[in-house]
């Protein structure tokens, strides 16, 4: 007798996506989404996040606000359930933690009944990860020993309350109530009305962990008017109790010179994520405007006569001057050759990243300057010898700067110069940092080549008025001299050309080093 074959049963994930940074996700949950084949989103998850799942899956929008809902929550557990017994993996994203205050225990529960497997994966929820980046401890020794966490969307005023705000006003030295800042005012009045003294002090923290994030500070009796001077709408936190005097004490500003700035990224795309990595790591909020796009620019002939001198052993040297420069080569050899082509011929790298690019391929070189410059590398290969006489190929990009073959010909080399690529301006550059950028929305611009700098200068059509109020960073002195040369003020320089040597100078400037002056 033949059986039918059965749909596999699918498999929910309930994904708290922690308090609206998308790099504070768990590790769990970021693998969660990029397996899913279905994301269901809540409006406070952070929508990064969803770029983390695979090419094709479905994105649904279940975000809720007061005054519009997407999905109602039978819809919501309804979509989980049919996905679910249609063998697909679906992540239930949501901000904060399910748990908290997020419906997830109604959503595990439908499921169950429904018998499709789901599991919880835990998330940083706002009520402490936000009110930490704002500053503001939820537990300090000798000040709180414990914390409440209440939801604020309940009227205090109603005569059949579930919060009982008189109990609960005294329930615990902290106070956090989420979603609140509609009923401030009432809330503020019920806790003192249930005995908290109205010179208590409260914060309200608005939009944590994400580059709107404000905090602002006051007592239990003139948060509301504050709140309402200030501006502060929701998403917003709410906190009463004594730990909010050490707020300027923990202000994540005063502890680390890059928290809660906002930093123009302007490498391209496939490049961006080390230095976002980084920044994000020291607290700042990094804005990606890829100001680069590489274009291939190969002329089929001039590659195949250099790969046949290659082969040929003709080659002293071949110099890298950067990682696209690796990469363009590469890509173009490996449909001609393989890397047996390189044979004895010696291979020099221009810095860290590019000796990376290069040990990623397969390839370990021989030589890799201490200067991440051109002038560096020109100054390394002639002290090393072998140059003289010799033959050079330099794979790199169009409209590069001579400063290495000119070096190299002046030493006595016979130099191919071999164009591959163009570092052009995006053809479609993404608006919204744009506009951020005009706004004045930005803190610090980072520059990492002299293409980044001609390349956003061009996109903003020579129109510098937008960087004149942000502190200017370059990873390098070449870098720098193009940015100078636009008209640009640089105020950092790294000494150290890699990322991470930029990142650590423009910290140093921040905390109150005086940069100098292009001749100084």
């Amino acid at each position: 007798m033949s059986t039918q074959p059965t749909t596999p049963l699918g498999h929910v994930w309930l994904v708290g996506g922690g308090p609206g940074d998308p790099g504070l996700i768990t590790v769990a949950g970021l693998e969660a989404i990029r397996r899913a084949d279905v994301v269901v989103h809540d409006r406070l998850s952070p929508p990064e996040l969803l770029k983390e799942a695979p090419a094709g899956a479905l994105l649904l929008d279940a975000g809720k606000s007061p005054d519009n809902q997407r999905m109602t929550q039978d819809q919501i557990n309804a979509a989980l359930i049919e996905h679910g017994q249609a063998g697909r993996h679906v992540v239930r994203l949501k901000g904060g933690d399910p748990y908290v205050f997020g419906r997830g225990g109604e959503e595990a529960i439908a499921l169950a009944e429904a018998g499709v497997p789901c599991t919880i994966i835990p998330g940083i929820t706002s009520a402490i990860g936000g009110l930490a980046a704002g500053g503001v401890p939820v537990t300090h020794r000798g000040i709180a020993t414990s914390f409440t966490v209440v939801t604020g969307h309940e009227d205090p005023t109603k005569p059949e309350a579930q919060v009982r705000w008189d109990a609960l006003s005294q329930a615990s030295e902290t106070l956090v109530i989420l979603m609140g800042v509609e009923r401030l005012e009432g809330i503020a009045r019920a806790i003192i009305e249930g005995g908290r003294d109205a010179s208590t002090p409260a914060a309200l923290v608005q939009e944590a962990t994400t580059p709107r994030q404000r905090t602002v500070t006051g007592t239990l009796e003139t948060i509301a008017s504050v709140a309402r001077t200030e501006g502060i709408t929701n998403p917003a936190l709410f906190v009463v109790g004594d730990v909010v005097a050490l707020q300027p004490f923990l202000d994540p500003a005063r502890l680390a010179p890059l928290a809660g700035k906002r930093v123009l990224v302007t490498r391209s795309r496939s490049q961006a994520s080390s230095l976002v990595s980084a920044l994000r790591l020291e607290g700042a909020h990094p804005v990606e405007l890829p100001a680069i796009e590489i274009q291939e620019r190969i002329d089929d002939d001039a590659l195949r006569d250099a790969v046949s001198l290659l082969d040929a052993s003709e080659y002293r040297w071949i110099v890298f001057t950067s990682a696209n420069a690796v990469e363009v080569f590469l890509d173009a050899l490996m449909e001609q050759r393989d890397l047996r082509a390189f044979g004895d011929t010696r291979i020099c790298a221009i810095g860290p990243a590019t000796e990376r690019a290069l040990i990623a391929r397969g390839l370990r070189p021989d030589l890799v300057p201490d200067q991440a410059i051109g002038e560096g590398v020109a100054r390394v290969l002639v002290e090393h010898g072998g140059v003289e006489g010799g033959r050079v190929l330099l794979p790199r990009a169009e409209q590069a700067r001579d400063v290495v073959p000119d070096a190299l010909r002046a030493a006595g080399a016979e130099v191919d110069d071999l164009p591959l690529y163009l570092a052009a301006p995006p053809a479609e550059p993404p608006e919204e940092a744009l506009a951020l950028l005009r706004e004045g929305g930005i803190d610090v611009v980072t520059f990492t080549s002299s293409s980044t700098v001609r390349n956003l200068v061009e996109l903003l059509h020579g129109d510098l008025t937008p960087l004149r109020g942000a502190t200017i960073a370059c990873i390098g002195p070449a870098t720098a001299d193009t940015a100078w040369d636009a008209g640009l003020e640089v105020h950092v320089t790294a000494e150290v050309h890699t990322i991470d040597g930029l990142v650590s100078a423009l910290r140093s400037h921040l905390q109150g080093s005086t940069a100098p002056g292009r001749d100084a």
